[in-house]
């Protein structure tokens, strides 16, 4: 599947959903949020709310440290409320997911394509006047590694990611 009809994909079922992230301080948000993240990987990444404590959030982009094209989907809980502002909220959350890596091992090494579990847990500062929100997350993947011609480099590993990104709602 190419990247841009993942991308409209997201895009029509985020317009076609009505708002459930709203706020009764603030303004109301719509349920999906798109924006950018910098870490591993650097790219797009967005978030649709099914409800007010879960969602579903994934990014698109590359790995600098490993190098590839990385791709992931989580289905994130919020089950905490740190701290509560007239400016914002700072919610926890936790979830599983999963990850895609199409690794590139640079000059004169195999390259491979991995698939993992990930677990991850952040942080969300969510803004309550306007519809943006800014979160900073780590994850954990066990992954298995695949396609190489190295058969030292084929199997089960242990890999961590991070980012920092920011999501506008619509």
């Amino acid at each position: 599947m190419n990247v841009r009809l993942c991308l409209a994909s997201v895009v029509a079922a985020g317009l076609a959903a009505a708002p459930a992230h709203a706020d009764d301080e603030g303004v109301e948000k719509g349920s999906l949020g798109l924006g950018i993240i910098i870490g591993e990987p650097t790219g797009v990444c967005g978030k649709l709310y099914l409800q007010d404590d879960q969602a579903v959030q994934g990014a698109l982009g590359f790995t600098f440290v490993t190098g590839g094209f990385h791709a992931h989907a989580d289905y994130v809980f919020h089950p905490w409320i740190l701290e509560e502002r007239e400016a914002f909220t700072l919610p926890a959350y936790v979830g599983p997911g999963v990850r895609l890596l199409q690794h590139r091992a640079g000059r004169g090494a195999d390259d491979d394509f991995r698939v993992g579990a990930r677990a991850v847990a952040g942080l969300l500062f969510d803004f309550k006047e306007i519809p943006l929100d800014v979160f900073v997350e780590v994850a954990g993947i066990a992954e298995f590694r695949f396609g190489s011609n190295d058969d030292a480099i084929n199997g089960f590993g242990l890999a961590l990611n991070g980012g920092l990104g920011a999501r506008y709602y619509f």
